[in-house]
């Protein structure tokens, strides 16, 4: 039972469960933990919507400790009144690209409209429910990952109806100063790249929502009613490790902090007919082919990467429902990798494409396709593969970036 739950069940009026709350949240905080946004909005916040019925734009890592951001607001007799729920779904029952049906919520008999179904934007019938947005979703750094393009589309769809969206911030895993990979060109916009912005872009959710607004990345009807609700205690510095929060899965296929670091390197398998560790305990930790085949060249360029240890691995991609229901080989045994983390003092954008090339370029019959150039955003990717760019001299050109974000940095 979570302490939400526990403590209504002993009686504790939802008065006395917001004091709970707001000492337990000031009593980790000075214990050096980051304090979240969704923690901030219940203390300060809350009150101001008390009139107003709430949409929630939310996955399984809006919480508060334990407890589901839902789970708190209803406690607390926040009006909810409708939940939306991007990929992976509303509690994260969905696996990576796996279409969301509209439902209800098991466990509060509200209604589920998704975005990412046959639609992927709130339409004006679904807002008709509501009259604010509460978008709170841990991101994990890098642009191909779906929730900041769902964020695109939820701040246009409020401006054109007319409502408030607040977002409720979380640390950028990566830290707010890494950033890396190619700037997205416009040829290779998608939902896995929906800004020009690079693979690892630094913001936190929050900031991104700013950059989105102020750059009117989206086709907005005005300027968009945004509210972004602050961390206390987290600077630009600090990765994950740093922030004393509890890593929860922002999908399946990420179980820990260190998937989601070497990720943004390795998400490019998923562009070729190679494993990228789905069906496996360690995807994209754990990398191959039926058909690779490793080279002392090989092994020696592997063994020179700094931070990481790899090692030969065998492994057979399993169907595992809800997170890898039909993985690339299923059933066939594969030559690979596997990747240990040692340290956090690398570009994982950097290590990840010498270790994609050489892999690659060591599986007789390995085929690419346009997914990859979604990824990389470019296909200056065909040049790092055909040995015409190193991945560790590359000029990524971020400059301009940078100084274009510096106006919507919130910390």
């Amino acid at each position: 039972m979570n302490i939400t739950k526990l403590l209504l069940s002993l009686g504790i009026t939802p008065f006395f469960l917001t004091l709970f709350l707001f000492a337990a949240c000031t009593n980790e905080a000075e214990e050096n933990r980051v304090v979240t946004g969704a923690e901030r909005f219940i203390e300060l916040h809350l009150d101001e919507l008390s009139d107003k019925r709430i949409g929630l734009v939310m996955n399984p890592t809006a919480r508060i400790g334990d407890t589901h951001m839902l789970d708190t607001l209803l406690a607390l007799n926040a009006n909810v009144k409708a939940l939306f729920a991007p990929e992976h779904g509303f509690r994260g029952e969905a696996g990576a690209g796996d279409h969301i049906e509209d439902g209800i919520d098991q466990a509060s008999g509200l209604p589920v409209f998704s975005l990412y179904g046959q639609t992927r934007k709130p339409t004006p019938e679904m807002l008709g429910h509501v009259d604010v947005l509460l978008f709170d979703m841990q991101d994990v750094g890098a642009r191909f990952y779906t929730y900041i393009a769902t964020l695109g589309l939820v701040l246009e769809a409020a401006s054109e109806a007319g409502l408030p969206v607040w977002v409720l911030d979380r640390p950028n895993p990566m830290g707010g100063n890494f950033v890396s990979g190619w700037i997205l060109e416009k040829e290779f916009e998608s939902f896995v790249g929906p800004y020009p912005i690079p693979i690892a872009h630094g913001l936190t959710m929050g900031e991104m929502a700013r950059m989105i607004a102020g750059e009117s990345w989206m086709n907005f009807t005005g300027e968009p009613d945004l509210n972004v609700v602050e961390m206390s205690g987290w600077s630009r510095d600090m990765i994950w490790p740093d922030t004393g929060l509890e890593w929860v899965a922002p999908s399946p296929n990420l179980p820990t902090f260190d998937h989601a670091f070497i990720y943004t390197g390795t998400v490019y398998f998923e562009g070729t007919t190679m494993s990228e560790g789905r069906g496996t305990e360690n995807p994209f930790l754990t990398l191959g082919d039926p058909n690779t085949s490793l080279h002392e060249r090989d092994w020696e360029i592997l063994a020179s990467l700094e931070g990481v240890r790899i090692v030969p691995h065998l492994f057979t991609p399993r169907s595992i429902p809800g997170v890898a229901p039909n993985p690339k080989h299923l059933d066939v045994e594969c030559v690979g990798v596997l990747i240990t983390i040692d340290s956090y003092d690398f570009d994982p954008v950097r290590t990840g494409l010498v270790i994609f090339k050489t892999l690659l370029n060591a599986t007789e019959g390995a085929e690419t396709n346009n997914f990859l150039y979604r990824l990389a955003g470019t296909r200056k990717i065909d040049e790092l593969i055909e040995h015409r760019l190193d991945a560790m001299e590359l000029n990524f050109s971020l400059q301009e970036f940078k100084d274009q974000r510096a106006a919507y940095l919130l910390y």
